[in-house]
């Protein structure tokens, strides 16, 4: 099948931001005394807006109090804003893809629970070829996937062409159920297999090749 537009998710899809994540919430533990957490447990946290993942990390009888959570995300945003690709990469295969997509024709873009900032600083640093026609990130007021506005919203941006969503995690499958596309599921990010299936995603990647002979047949 060929494809008019690819929504790809960011974090676990196409760049392994984890140990980046991971320091700037330990550094926010730190700062308040609390207990760290290693970059697998930061695996399980990750995927619904930067808030909730220091709100996972956080001691648990603390996340009532949202004086303390803004404080502690504070430090997080502070930390992360200026560390955000200290180990953060591509991971393999994706540059080529997206160039061959865009050298195909297929429109692209991305769509995070990411705050935009960061989005956007990323897609910036690590894809300054690749014209996206929409780079999506969370901002104020618009919800958090799996919600599918920010699927309509790119949708409409692109006159409703055929799309499919890339993700790493239940989240994204739900993203693109709830918008009414296919999605594809991508087994090198932050979730086990079984779960991108369990949530029903129209198709397994175990790989960029993989993943390039569904969206590039």
């Amino acid at each position: 099948m060929k494809w008019d537009l690819v929504i790809f998710d960011l974090d676990g899809t196409l760049l392994n931001t984890i140990e980046d994540l991971g320091a700037a919430v330990n550094h926010a533990m730190e700062v308040e005394g609390w207990p760290l957490h290693s970059t697998e447990e930061y695996r399980q946290m990750v995927g619904h807006g930067i808030r909730n993942l220091v709100m996972r990390a956080m001691p648990a009888d603390l996340i009532a109090d949202e004086n303390i959570v803004d404080r502690a995300l504070a430090s997080f945003v502070s930390w992360y804003t200026s560390h955000i690709d200290v180990y953060t990469r591509p991971y393999e295969g994706i540059v080529e893809l997206m160039d061959a997509l865009v050298k195909s024709g297929t429109k692209v873009a991305v769509a995070s629970n990411k705050f935009q900032a960061g989005t956007e600083a990323l897609i910036s640093k690590f894809f300054p070829e690749i014209e996206f026609v929409a780079v999506l990130g969370n901002a104020e007021g618009v919800p958090l996937k799996p919600d599918a506005a920010v699927v309509h919203h790119i949708l409409d941006l692109c006159d409703g062409d055929k799309a499919v969503m890339v993700g790493d995690s239940g989240t994204d499958i739900r993203t693109a159920a709830n918008g009414g596309i296919a999605s594809v599921a991508v087994t090198w990010g932050f979730r086990p297999e079984n779960d991108l299936v369990t949530a029903g995603a129209t198709w397994i990647a175990h790989n960029t090749e993989e993943l390039k002979a569904l969206l590039l047949p």
